[in-house]
């Protein structure tokens, strides 16, 4: 199958499993099927899958990756030592573990094409992880506290594994429990890392977006926390500083 050929067959399969959009007719425009696959993935809740959907969508997506271009951590030069600091698509970086601005339900963005990188990642990942995430959920019985995290797999990501860390939400002045629960997350998801084995790990702007923690607050943290970690645990394990926005690069320049 062609990749156009996938995306329909993609769509066909989806708009299956919601009457509700039986009716709907595929755009012919290639941008305008790929917005459609996206959304279509975004809504679906966590629910079985045939083994021809997943080998189709997983072919699909690894090709959607392949042309954004995948960087691989070797490649990256450090800041100092054992810890990096990279500007792009975290869903095209090729190390052990990412991580993910998660929400305390744990199973991804359902707005369509929305902006977040939770949604981004759940979306390249495919619809396994959020199958894998509501089964951790199911288990749990209950939310996901602020400043933990849990781990699955990377699925159609580069990656080995993603980790998901729930964020503090800041609604007006920032408190000094919303800053240790933000060191947490990084704690928390290093902790995990090492435990699973990874020897590299890429945070984003955990809590900086949606959760509207000030960026340099949230970079502060992060770098203090992460510094720490590395020299109380003596741990060897490689961290990236993942930005996708200039005013975060130059934050993170200037503490690095």
């Amino acid at each position: 199958m062609t990749q156009t050929e996938r995306r329909i067959y993609l769509i066909r399969e989806l708009l299956k499993e919601q009457p509700q959009y039986a009716e709907l007719e595929i755009p012919r425009g290639e941008q305008e099927q790929r917005r459609l696959l996206r959304s279509l993935f975004n809504v679906r809740p966590p629910r079985p899958a045939t083994p021809e959907f997943l080998e189709i969508q997983d072919e699909y997506l690894r090709e959607v990756t392949r042309q954004k271009g995948v960087t691989d951590l070797k490649d990256l030069e450090p800041v100092r030592d054992g810890i990096y600091l990279w500007r792009g698509d975290i869903t095209t970086l090729r190390c052990d573990a990412i991580v993910n601005a998660a929400n305390s339900q744990m199973l991804g963005c359902f707005v369509p094409c929305h902006g977040c990188i939770d949604n981004a990642i759940h979306t390249y990942a495919g619809i396994q992880l959020r199958a894998a995430c509501a089964e951790q959920m199911r288990r749990q019985g209950h939310e996901e506290k602020t400043g933990t995290a849990k781990i699955t797999p990377g699925f159609n990501l580069p990656c080995r594994y993603v980790i998901h860390t729930v964020g503090p939400i800041v609604y007006g002045r920032l408190t000094e429990k919303e800053k240790e629960q933000l060191a947490s997350c990084y704690r928390s998801s290093l902790q995990l890392a090492e435990q699973n084995g990874a020897e590299s790990i890429a945070f984003c702007c955990i809590s900086t977006g949606e959760f509207h923690f000030p960026n340099e607050a949230a970079a502060r943290i992060a770098v203090d926390t992460v510094l720490a970690y590395r020299e109380r645990c003596k741990s060897g394990m490689k961290v990236i500083f993942n930005v996708f926005k200039e005013r975060d690069l130059e934050i993170y320049r200037a503490l690095l």
